[in-house]
């Protein structure tokens, strides 16, 4: 059986040299191109399990080619690991909120890498007691077609952003730790950061409440995480 494909998007010839043969070793397809533009003509030729898209590019940034990625309803749940040279805050929250699902800053070491890959290609599988159809409000999360709806619209979930929303509703009326949602969804504790909850949080918010700014859902329970409950209906 095929592994999965991975798209290497980035300018620096050593660094593709480095993820492809690493990634290779593993036993997963890659494919890399040093351009944006022709990353995403790539795409559409095969489309990939992951990519991993350098925020630096020579014309169409990386935040912009996950922009695009983001917006493609055939990829809007396709997995984006971005880089980053840079090891500010601030570049890796912007990463986040353009639609990336992790980050990893450069120099990074190849074992961090492939824990990332190997995290970011998890899915979470639907376990025998677990229920089909959980209901919360106008909310219905369908766990055997991974899907979420908002009354009879299907949701544009990210992968990530259904895997948090599905483990939250699973755990409702219980106060999650940000360390325990990046080891369930993310697969990682030791390399994560918990920014990473917090924009993914920030997000789904958005899709799933009528007004984020006062959410009936997710609600934060400061310093320690987060919880889910709608407030109109206690029955799931």
């Amino acid at each position: 059986m095929a592994k999965e494909l991975i798209l290497v998007i980035d300018d620096e010839a050593h660094i593709l040299e480095l993820i492809k043969y690493n990634l290779e070793k593993e036993g997963y397809r890659v494919v890399t191109c040093e351009s944006g533009e022709e990353g995403l003509k790539k795409m559409e030729i095969e489309l990939p399990d992951l990519v991993i898209l350098d925020l630096m590019l020579p014309g169409m940034d990386g935040l912009e080619v996950c922009r695009r990625i983001r917006r493609a309803p055939n990829t809007i749940s396709l997995p984006v690991l971005m880089l980053t040279a840079k090891g500010e805050e601030a570049d890796k929250v912007v990463g986040l909120e353009t639609g990336a699902d992790d980050y990893l800053t450069k120099p990074f070491g190849i074992r961090e890498l492939i824990a990332r890959v190997r995290a970011l290609l998890r899915r979470l599988v639907r376990t025998a007691d677990e229920p089909e159809l959980i209901r919360a409000g106008d909310l219905t999360i369908d766990t055997a077609a991974y899907k979420a709806y908002k009354g009879e619209k299907e949701l544009a979930l990210t992968g990530k952003e259904y895997e948090l929303l599905k483990t939250m509703a699973l755990n409702r009326g219980k106060i999650l730790t940000r360390d325990f949602l990046l080891d369930r969804v993310w697969g990682y504790s030791y390399y994560g950061d918990t920014r990473t909850v917090d924009v993914h949080v920030r997000h789904l918010r958005k899709k799933i409440e009528d007004d984020d700014k006062n959410p009936q859902y997710i609600q934060t329970a400061r310093g320690i995480g987060y919880c889910f409950d709608f407030k109109g209906d206690k029955n799931v």
